[in-house]
C-alpha cells in the first residue's frame, strides 16, 4: 500500500512537471515557432523533459512515503506498534456505519492489566513496559484478520471485532486470557487480564451510537475487575 501511493504521489508529480514545462513555453511561443523550434532543438527538449519528468518522479515517491510515515506515526502507540486511540475511535465510526448498513454485529473488548500499578513499583517503570509489550504480542496474537487492536490508553487496550455476536466475542476474549498465561517468556500468572465485551446488533431497535458502545464496554470492564479479576463479562 504504501509502495503504490508513493508511486502515484511520483506519477502525479511527474507529469505535472513535464505539462508545466510545455505550458510555459507555449505562453511565450506562437505555434508555428513553437513547432519548428522543437523540431529543429528535439533532442534537447526531450533531455529536459525527461529529466524535470525523473527529478519529480523521485521527489514525488519520497514525498508520498514520507506522508505514508507520518499517518502511521499519528496512528501508531509507539510503545507498542498497535493502534492508538485516535486511530480506534475511527476504526470505531467507520465500522459502526458498516455494522448499522448490511445489519451486522459488531463487538468491542476493553483489556485491562491487573496490578500494572505493582508492578512499576516493584520492577520499575521498565517491567512495566516490557509488560505492556507482552501484552500487546497477545493481542495480536489473537486477533483475526478483520479485528483491530488498540492501546486504549495507560494499561487499557481494546479489541474491534465487526460481525461478531456475544458468544464469538467472549471466545476471543478468553482466547486472549489463555493467551496471557500461556506466554513462555513469563512466569505462570505473570500478566493477567480483566475483559468487558460489548456487542452492538443493527437489529435492535434502541438507539444506540459508538459512545454507547464504549461506555456498555466500560461497564462490563469495571464489572469484571470488581469481581475478582482476570474474567471476562459481556454485557
Amino acid at each position: 500500500m504504501k509502495r503504490r501511493r508513493g508511486i502515484k504521489y511520483a506519477m502525479v508529480t511527474g507529469t505535472a512537471a513535464v505539462i508545466g514545462l510545455v505550458t510555459l513555453r507555449a505562453l511565450f511561443t506562437s505555434g508555428q515557432s513553437l513547432s519548428s523550434d522543437f523540431l529543429s532543438n528535439r533532442f534537447t527538449y526531450i533531455y529536459i523533459f525527461v529529466a524535470t519528468a525523473l527529478t519529480f518522479l523521485v521527489l514525488g515517491y519520497v514525498l508520498g512515503r514520507q506522508a505514508d510515515e507520518l499517518r502511521r506515526v499519528s496512528t501508531t502507540d509507539p510503545l507498542t506498534g498497535l493502534c492508538n486511540r485516535r486511530a480506534l475511535n475511527d476504526r470505531l465510526r467507520e465500522e459502526w456505519r458498516r455494522s448499522a448498513r448490511y445489519r451486522s454485529t459488531l463487538a468491542l473488548l476493553l483489556i485491562d492489566i491487573d496490578g500494572l500499578k505493582q508492578i512499576n513499583d516493584e520492577r520499575g517503570h521498565s517491567g512495566g513496559d516490557d509488560l505492556l509489550r507482552k501484552t500487546a504480542t497477545a493481542i495480536r496474537n489473537t486477533l483475526r484478520t478483520t479485528d483491530v487492536g488498540a492501546r486504549w490508553g495507560g494499561d487499557e487496550f481494546a479489541i474491534l471485532a465487526p460481525q461478531t455476536g456475544r458468544e464469538a466475542a467472549q471466545r476471543l476474549a478468553e482466547r486472549l486470557l489463555s493467551h496471557l498465561k500461556n506466554r513462555t517468556d513469563c512466569a505462570p500468572g505473570d500478566i493477567t487480564a480483566s475483559v468487558g465485551v460489548a456487542v452492538f446488533d443493527a437489529d435492535d431497535s434502541a438507539e444506540k451510537d459508538p459512545e454507547w458502545l464504549m461506555r456498555t464496554a466500560d461497564d462490563a470492564l469495571y464489572s469484571a475487575k470488581s469481581c475478582g479479576r482476570n474474567q471476562v463479562k459481556v454485557a
